[in-house]
């Protein structure tokens, strides 16, 4: 019988308890498709889920980590068969079906992709969910009609501002980013941003329904009054990406920005996207993302230091990506 270590959280009296395991394949939840797993990361999502602090996990123990990268072991799914390298965001992982925080996992061969060629598991590890969300919100810019110009991305010292950043810029953006930390701003100028914009400048409550246009597009990770400012600054016939909730899930604005200046507000969903909508953008991160930059995103942790990892990126207090070696 296989053994293997895992991150496990079990149900505390206040929040959840993380447990350095040993499990087994009869421990694996049902799917057709098992996958060594190589590598997994630390996520907002996954910040809340080993915290307690966002009711993300539906049943315990779980096995925490929205995303992993590995190697399939055995398949019966039609589509995916030994030695296939493979990548999994989203879908239940983590949250009501055991996830990546693990040395194996057995999934339903559907919520797998798998790796273009050019790219290593411990690569798209590095890229993960946020990164996947990351090129959605440049997808989403484009099919909203915009060229290269004048975008902005808050939150650019996270996981998916620092890799829009990077993706943008490479693809002939004028970056703006925004950032609540001044001392990451030579990181991001490295990632190609050409301008720093204070977080404080857009987090306040907005004072008017509009502000004057700024940039053509936006790629949104804070919402509530963050995101208010950013439509309000928006150009005309502008699209707003948004994928994240940081400051919060609400939306306290005016109708204004999009019956008077045409702007889209473009959600992005990583947990449910459509399969040819993951290909696709796991084929463009391939071709679009400097490896080199991307590397210098990375941390690297093992197992027993994910949940401490995990409180940290809740806080804000970690730069760029953190990447879990889960055989370290």
């Amino acid at each position: 019988m296989n053994v293997f270590k895992a991150l496990r959280l079990i149900q505390g009296e206040r929040a959840p308890e993380p447990q350095l395991v040993d499990m087994t394949d009869d421990d694996l939840d049902p799917g057709d498709v098992t996958v060594a797993i190589d590598y997994s990361t630390v996520n907002y999502k996954d910040g809340l889920a080993i915290t307690g602090l966002g009711k993300i996990v539906r049943r315990f123990p779980m096995v925490p980590g929205i995303d992993f990268a590995g190697t399939v072991i055995t398949s019966s799914h039609q589509g995916l068969q030994p030695g296939d390298r493979v990548v999994l965001n989203g879908f239940d992982a983590g949250v009501t079906h055991h996830g990546g925080f693990a040395q194996r996992a057995r999934v339903p061969g559907d919520w797998l992709v798998k790796l273009p060629p050019s790219l290593s598991t411990r690569q798209a590890a590095a890229i993960g969910t946020a990164g996947f969300a990351a090129m959605l919100c440049v997808l989403a810019l484009e099919r909203g009609g915009l060229k290269p110009g004048e975008v902005l991305v808050t939150g650019a010292a996270g996981g998916v501002g620092s890799i829009a950043v990077a993706l943008l810029a490479r693809l002939g953006w004028r970056v703006s980013a925004s950032t609540g930390r001044p001392a990451e701003s030579d990181y991001l100028r490295e990632l190609g941003a050409k301008e720093i914009v204070e977080r404080a400048s857009l987090s306040a409550p907005a004072t008017a329904a509009l502000g004057a246009p700024r940039w053509d597009g936006a790629v949104d990770t804070v919402g509530s009054h963050t995101l208010v400012n950013v439509l309000a600054q928006t150009r005309y016939g502008g699209t707003v990406a948004a994928c994240g909730l940081a400051q919060g899930m609400d939306l306290p604005g005016s109708m204004a920005p999009f019956i008077l200046r045409g702007v889209t507000l473009a959600g992005i969903d990583t947990v449910n996207a459509p399969v040819p909508l993951r290909v696709e953008a796991w084929q463009r991160l391939a071709t679009d993302l400097d490896g080199a930059l991307l590397e210098r995103m990375v941390s690297v942790v093992g197992l027993a230091e994910a949940a401490p990892r995990a409180a940290q990126v809740l806080r804000g207090a970690v730069r760029g990506r953190t990447l879990v070696d889960v055989n370290a």
